[in-house]
């Protein structure tokens, strides 16, 4: 299926580099990658417009702020910072709908909350390719998947969500 990939919430890159490592050993050169995170951690939550996130602390967590420049050394330390892989710096309201990618093979979201996975979905799953995959990394927490089933049934989307492990999920578009 055609189109680029992307992580939403990277944290310290892992999953984004090993995206790009994939498209590396098999010498894919025409997609890229697209690495979306504050580099600030999570946003304060919204609770007056999503509910579902009231309460939330992780915006405290002071190790999920890993630094653009981090992120970008550990692309480096693996050889794989280059110009197929493109950093998106802020919040996902801001960034996501601006992307210049007009089609995605995957995406990938790991935005812990309710909003962050909402406002995901909707800027990048009218993207996703036919057959292209949405993984959802944070499945076992209850704000992500209550916007994920949210987002389904607004839709009606009807594909299975297949588990992965005991938090990552996905299905098939």
């Amino acid at each position: 299926m055609p189109g680029d990939l992307i992580e939403t919430g990277v944290w310290r890159g892992g999953a984004s580099i090993l995206m790009r490592a994939t498209l590396f050993a098999h010498g894919v050169t025409d997609r890229r990658v697209f690495v979306a995170d504050s580099f600030a951690g999570l946003p304060v939550p919204d609770a007056a417009q999503y509910p579902a996130d009231a309460g939330d602390i992780l915006y405290r967590a002071a190790p999920l702020a890993v630094s653009l420049e981090q992120v970008r050394e550990n692309f480096r330390r693996f050889g794989l910072l280059d110009e197929q892989v493109v950093f998106v710096k802020g919040w996902f309201k801001d960034t996501l709908p601006a992307l210049d990618s007009q089609q995605f093979a995957i995406i990938r979201l790991d935005g812990d909350l309710y909003e962050s996975t909402m406002q995901a979905l909707e800027a990048l799953y009218p993207k996703l390719s036919p057959g292209g995959f949405c993984i959802i990394d944070d499945g076992a927490l209850a704000a992500c998947m209550q916007a994920v089933n949210d987002y389904r049934a607004r839709h009606a989307i009807t594909a299975p969500i297949e588990q992965i492990d005991w938090t990552g999920c996905y299905w098939r578009k």
